[in-house]
């Protein structure tokens, strides 16, 4: 379990890790299972971040140092997947589609970021920043919560589409996982998430709303749904997934995830 923590975390984050074991393609896999508990720790970080800055700075401030702070945590690997695949999604048929799914292919593995890729950071960037300051609106649970499971649910989502996925290319990280992760690695991902939100809403019953527990139900359903949708359209546009395409996906969910909060505390409220 620690060893499968420790080479998600240097896969997912860029906080130094040493790993004095040598481990092999199987392992990375079944690192998988560990990448909630990744997300766990992003999500406290950017909580005691929050508090922190809080103190010092004004609201529009510390939403913008948290979204930085999320960004250079990750490396910026997701965003990098975010505009990557947008710009591979952009090309414009020619009829030929196994030409088109190789054109996509070799401009998603290309250095350089197209018009569309970086429209798509913007808008993401933009719509977090947003969101979140609309969440810090709301109750402590609410805003806690939030930016507690956002990183959470986001690695969840990359694990679920990992299993039901199938890989895009004949090389590459993002192969190794989509081709080894199993009902194993997503049977433990889903588990533990659903044990943290049920020990993170006991804990602080007394703070949550009472359809809490209804919205966390509501919430798996959709964002599997939404993983399954995903898949279909990279399975139509690339041939399957690629690395890429799940840092795409993890920043998509993220900001999914923060639209559902809002929503759902407005209809509560109304």
């Amino acid at each position: 379990m620690i060893k499968n923590f420790m080479i998600a975390l240097q896969f997912l984050t860029i906080i130094p890790i040493r790993i004095s074991k040598v481990y092999d393609e199987a392992d990375i896999a079944k690192s998988a299972s560990s990448f909630v508990l990744v997300g766990l720790l992003q999500g406290l970080l950017l909580i005691a971040v929050s508090f922190a800055l809080s103190l010092v700075f004004h609201e529009e401030l510390v939403i913008a140092l948290m979204l930085l702070f999320l960004v250079f945590m990750n490396g910026g690997f997701h965003l990098d997947g975010l505009s990557d695949t947008f710009d591979a999604l952009s090309v414009k048929s020619t009829g030929n589609a196994d030409e088109d799914r190789q054109k996509r292919l070799g401009i998603m593995k290309g250095s350089t970021a197209g018009p569309i890729g970086v429209t798509a950071i913007i808008f993401v960037l933009a719509l977090k920043y947003l969101a979140l300051k609309g969440v810090f609106h709301m109750s402590y649970f609410t805003l806690y919560s939030t930016l507690l499971f956002m990183p959470v649910i986001s690695k969840w989502t990359m694990v679920a589409s990992m299993f039901h996925g199938v890989s895009a290319r004949k090389d590459g990280l993002g192969k190794i996982f989509i081709d080894r992760v199993g009902g194993r690695e997503f049977a433990f991902s889903t588990i533990l998430l659903v044990i943290l939100m049920a020990v993170f809403y006991i804990v602080f019953i007394q703070f949550a709303p009472q359809t809490q527990y209804i919205f966390n139900i509501v919430l798996l359903i959709l964002m599997y749904l939404f993983c399954r949708l995903w898949i279909l359209i990279c399975n139509r546009k690339f041939g399957g997934l690629t690395g890429d395409s799940l840092g795409a996906l993890s920043e998509i969910t993220e900001l999914i995830f923060l639209f559902m909060v809002i929503a759902w505390s407005r209809l509560y409220t109304l």
